[in-house]
């Protein structure tokens, strides 16, 4: 049957393999779960609070929406504030060479935790692990202001993410837990806002405190925040009693294993092509570890009796699906992320300012057609609406690559607000409809997979658009017409910001390289959008296999 005004099934089942029972890809009322208790129609399961039956939820109050937002905030401006500060804290502790894993040190501890808090909220509840997280990001902020050398910082910046990686999954999840399936992509809308105005008042707040108070500031600054966030969820936030005689043993091995084969394989990516080359013997020896790893955290998570990682998110359709979407997603947004702002200053001759406003506009409409989303998801469903929305963003990435040479400032700033738009209508829908296809005992993991999934895509799209552009940057300057030309790599970006050191047809001939090079990142991403519409229309099924809430029959 259909939730009434969402045009979604329910009702008649997707089996923990994939297979259906009584009808397209629904959840059969009473039909045994995953985790081997009974699933009811009021999406109750093991671990649900004691008398069997997930409350429905409600309009949270106020102060609990505020205090998400805020401990969303700690994790959003976390990711945004220190780049502006780099050259402050390289000028005052040192550590030039090592500086880029002050971001790449975070994003491990984040990625690489996110499954774990995912499952340790299914089990014992969100609020502790929220609480903890904030905690951990609290302390990590304090001991990133006391830093004494780029080392210290580096590690300290790895305490940091092992608390944000809770703050960002246990958020998402509570967002799913707090609200209705009719109010949550409000909710999500607000959270996607945050982000927005994070990736514009970020840099801009971390330039201001490293320029006029210190850079240590750009950490303390998270102090009084964290506080109060400890505060007033430990204030406002209730959940439900749960039965303790449902919990099982943590999965303490997975999570050891996971950690050290996700940490492996990104740190592989991170370092592969920088560091070393990608054919060298530290890069297979890590991918090689990694591989071995993942041999053995699969074998030890099926001996498991609850695995922090459980073969349950891979064998559904939905979820296996909605997992590849977003990895896709991660990939490709790399492309106007991470080289845009570089094709803003190198090719368009904009200032850092400017540079980064074109790439913030993207930033401004996503937010906007997510909260819109939901009038598209309710007529066509999840899956549908998500499709429009990747592929108008294979159409708008493409379009990239037939822009002039030079073009105008404002053609690309058009295509970033356009792409920002098509997103928000693809990813909202996929979060939204992944956490109304379980019960509350299995939305943490099953929103930390998805997360989990963007992140390792990220990670990938940097390392494999980064091959993309520095092959075809290197082979530009081997099949250069004329001389003065830099030797490698390196000396590129050195020679484009110094351009009077170089003839004027040896500086244009490096921007139609540098050009040439986005060219091809976008067109890679363009086939990441492509390879998500597939999956989307062959993998995932037609109509997302809604739990019904209580008291929707």
């Amino acid at each position: 049957m259909y939730v009434q005004g969402e045009g979604i099934f329910v009702g008649s089942g997707e089996r923990a393999d994939g297979r259906s029972d009584g009808g397209p890809d629904g959840i059969a009322a009473g039909s045994e779960g995953p985790s081997g208790g009974a699933v009811s129609a009021k999406g109750a399961g093991p671990g649900t609070p004691a008398g069997g039956t997930a409350p429905a939820p409600g309009r949270p109050p106020a102060p609990v929406v505020a205090s998400l937002m805020l401990g969303m905030a700690l994790v959003a401006l976390d990711s945004t504030i220190v780049s502006t500060a780099v050259p402050q804290i390289v000028g005052d502790i040192g550590g030039f060479s090592v500086f880029s894993w002050l971001f790449s040190g975070y994003l491990l501890s984040v990625t690489v935790t996110l499954p774990v808090y995912g499952k340790l909220s299914d089990t014992f509840g969100r609020k502790p692990v929220l609480l903890f997280g904030i905690g951990l990001f609290l302390v990590g902020s304090l001991l990133c202001a006391l830093a004494w050398n780029m080392a210290a910082l580096i590690a300290f910046r790895i305490v940091q993410g092992l608390g944000g990686g809770a703050l960002q999954g246990t958020v998402q999840t509570l967002a799913g837990d707090l609200y209705p399936l009719k109010d949550r992509p409000k909710i999500q809308a607000r959270m996607s806002t945050v982000w927005a105005t994070s990736a514009v008042a970020g840099p801009a707040l971390g330039g201001l405190l490293a320029s006029y108070a210190h850079w240590r500031w750009i950490f303390l600054i998270n102090l009084p925040l964290a506080a109060l966030a400890l505060w007033m969820i430990s204030r406002h936030l209730a959940e439900p009693v749960r039965s303790p005689g449902r919990r099982g043993p943590v999965d303490w091995a997975g999570a050891l294993g996971i950690f050290a084969c996700g940490g492996l394989l990104l740190f592989a990516l991170v370092q592969g092509g920088v560091a070393w080359p990608w054919l060298s013997a530290p890069s297979l020896g890590l991918l090689g570890a990694s591989a071995v790893l993942a041999a053995v955290v699969v074998r030890t998570e099926r001996r498991a009796e609850e695995p922090i990682l459980p073969g349950w998110v891979w064998r559904r359709r939905t979820i296996a699906a909605v997992n590849l979407a977003m990895g896709a997603l991660g990939l490709l947004i790399v492309a106007p992320m991470v080289f845009m702002p570089t094709y803003a200053q190198t090719v368009l001759g904009l200032g850092p300012i400017s540079a980064g406003l074109v790439m913030s506009v993207m930033t401004l409409s996503w937010p906007i057609t997510a909260a819109f989303s939901q009038h598209i998801y309710r007529r066509i469903g999840f899956r549908n609406t998500a499709a429009v929305g990747i592929a108008l963003a294979a159409v708008i990435l493409y379009s990239f690559t037939l822009l002039p040479y030079p073009a105008l400032p404002w053609q690309p700033a058009l295509i970033m607000l356009l792409l920002g738009g098509a997103l928000g209508i693809f990813q909202l829908p996929l979060v939204v409809g992944v956490q109304s296809t379980v019960g509350w005992a299995e939305r943490g993991t099953a929103t930390a997979s998805v997360l989990f999934s963007r992140q390792v895509g990220q990670s990938v799209g940097a390392a494999l658009l980064g091959a993309v552009a520095n092959a075809t940057i290197a082979a530009r300057l081997v099949d250069a017409p004329m001389p003065g030309l830099p030797d490698n790599l390196d000396d590129v970006s050195k020679a484009l910001g110094q351009p009077g050191l170089l003839p004027q047809a040896a500086a244009d001939y490096l921007r139609e390289a540098v050009a040439a090079a986005v060219d091809h990142i976008f067109l890679g991403a363009t086939g990441a959008a492509v390879a998500s519409l597939l999956v989307l229309l062959l993998v995932a099924p037609r109509r997302f296999p809604v739990l019904p809430e209580q008291g929707e029959e």
